[in-house]
């Protein structure tokens, strides 16, 4: 089986160097490839297959099979003696394959197979392990997504009253009439389901029920980012008022998620949480006009939460499959390779100076703090970009600093996973270099921002006031579980993320089952049973007894038929 991880590595590994050579080439000479393939002309409607080539699509595709070959090879290691092997690592490249159709195509409808693509093989990857609580997560993930494949379909109707299905060729003279402004709404729709943006932010940490590799190939670079992507792509046909929702959705998205992760005890879930927090970064900036810094943090994130998710992987592999962090502490003895990486990619996703994410995010911050917003807007993000650092701090405590948690008697060792460390290894060093290297290529023209010192400086006071919470929360974990049950309905609100899986389940589920029961009682069981199939068939036995009694009896029948028109007879006459 390894023969097969190690081929698929070294082929993605080589498309990805591929693409990353083509991504410098086309943005060193700004080109731009569009390429047609013209299928029939249906009813004035032009149906076509489109590729559209530049440097944007070849860097982020350079990125997902470089993040996919790394997961791929650690993957061989983490599902090792699974029977299922074989079929987990085609349904990985099933997952590539439709990320490559959302990505190169500007054609909404081949954009819709990729779209529904990601959909049905994230399904299949979140029940691998097949128990309840993965079904439930599955039906949960699929049936949000469904509503974003949806929207996408409307758009496909509302585009088919222009002319084309391609949306570059609307970018040049762009009218807002009601099909364009529809358009625009069910595009913002598709992508928040995709992106897991209020409200639809339930299956995001429900998906944690997947193996890690697949969680750590989905919340960095492939189902989760299809959505910010998309609004990359569509930018152009926003309105400002489209742009002000937007802000405001995932400026609360950001907030819940970062609250939440700080009160949040699995592992996976605080991690998934902090991908719910990134993607609530991106679509904010986004939504202030600045695209490209959404992009250039979109692959940043890519690199450092791929590399947290397979650090996390390692560690419940260890322990035997525990995910609670109340168990772990103290790993820096045990695992100390693991533990670097994971430190790394901790501090990257704090914005740590000069680690890649302090670049993304720090343009992030002081272009935020150029633009003109209220004051409610202002603190709402410099709070979530705080409690960014607090839970990562908090994570890092329980996980490295801290005591060890666990029975005295176990015995943790790095050496049974070597194959793992290379996966990681691979990615440590961009998670590293990569957002300096990434700031002087996409950005031609250096970004020169002049604000006020102490705004300046916000952002670094901003992480070390983060850092203290998180530490002052870890420290304060005894007096806390003490104190828990007088606060319990708070944290359990905060950490459920404000009730929200409870909303989109039960809360969406009970009428349409209750609606369902009396259908079926009052008319599946009731008149319609009555009226219909089980009265018919009472009928038409009846009817067959009733001839079944006359043909057996037929000759009785005949003469007393006979015998009954002699009396008429002689009655009348």
């Amino acid at each position: 089986m390894s023969i097969l991880c190690t081929l698929i590595f070294l082929l993605f590994l080589m498309i990805s160097l591929l693409f990353y050579v083509l991504a410098l080439y086309f943005l060193n000479f700004n080109l731009e490839i569009y390429i047609e393939y013209n299928l029939l002309f249906l009813n004035s409607i032009s149906l076509e297959m489109v590729l559209f080539l530049d440097w944007v699509s070849f860097m982020f595709m350079s990125f997902v099979f470089f993040i996919s070959s790394m997961i791929v090879k650690y993957s061989d290691e983490y599902m090792h003696g699974d029977k299922n092997l074989k079929r987990f690592i085609f349904l990985m490249i099933l997952f590539v394959i439709s990320m490559m159709m959302v990505i190169l195509s500007p054609n909404l409808v081949s954009i819709l197979l990729g779209w529904d693509g990601l959909g049905l093989v994230s399904y299949a990857l979140v029940i691998y392990y097949q128990n309840v609580k993965s079904f439930n997560a599955g039906m949960l993930t699929a049936l949000s997504n469904r509503i974003g494949d949806a929207a996408i379909l409307v758009g496909i109707a509302c585009l088919a009253d222009s002319g084309s299905w391609s949306f570059t060729l609307y970018s040049g003279f762009m009218t807002m009439n009601s099909n364009m402004m529809l358009l625009m709404v069910l595009i913002v729709f598709a992508a928040f389901t995709k992106s897991a943006q209020i409200p639809f932010s339930s299956w995001l940490p429900a998906a944690m029920a997947a193996p890690t590799p697949v969680s750590s190939l989905v919340h960095s670079s492939t189902l989760v980012t299809a959505g910010v992507y998309l609004l990359f792509r569509f930018s152009f046909i926003f309105s400002v008022e489209m742009m002000k929702f937007m802000l405001f959705i995932s400026l609360l998205t950001m907030f819940m998620a970062g609250l939440g992760a700080n009160f949040e005890y699995d592992l996976k879930k605080i991690i998934a949480l902090s991908t719910l927090s990134q993607l609530g970064m991106m679509v904010t900036i986004l939504s202030l006009g600045e695209k490209n810094l959404a992009f250039f943090h979109l692959l940043i994130h890519a690199l450092f939460k791929a590399l947290l998710f397979m650090c996390a992987g390692a560690i419940i592999h260890n322990m035997n499959n525990i995910q609670d962090i109340r168990y772990m502490g103290g790993f820096i003895n045990f695992f100390p390779l693991t533990c670097a990486c994971m430190n790394i990619s901790n501090m990257a996703l704090c914005g740590l100076p000069f680690l890649s994410g302090f670049y993304s995010k720090d343009l992030i911050v002081e272009i935020f703090s150029m633009k003109f917003s209220g004051i409610f807007i202002y603190v709402i993000y410099y709070l979530s970009v705080g409690l960014t650092v607090s839970y990562s701090m908090r994570l890092s405590y329980y996980l490295i600093f801290g005591e060890f948690n666990m029975l005295s008697l176990n015995s943790f060792s790095e050496n049974n996973n070597k194959i793992m460390l290379k996966g990681m290894l691979g990615l440590v060093f961009l998670v590293i270099f990569k957002g300096s290297i990434l700031c002087w290529l996409l950005f031609p023209t250096p970004y020169f921002i002049i604000l006020p010192f102490y705004m300046k400086l916000m952002t670094l006071i901003v992480i070390f006031l983060g850092v203290l919470l998180g530490i002052e929360l870890s420290l304060m974990k005894h007096m806390y579980m003490n104190k828990s049950l007088k606060l319990y309905n708070l944290s359990m609100y905060i950490s459920n993320m404000w009730n929200m899986p409870i909303l989109s389940t039960f809360g969406v589920n009970s009428f349409f089952l209750n609606l369902g029961k009396i259908y079926f009682k009052k008319i599946d069981s009731g008149w319609l049973e009555y009226y219909g199939s089980k009265g018919l068939f009472y009928s038409l036995k009846n009817f067959s007894q009733i001839f079944q009694l006359v043909s057996r009896n037929h000759l009785k029948v005949f003469l007393f038929i006979i015998f009954l028109f002699i009396i008429l007879l002689v009655v009348i006459f």
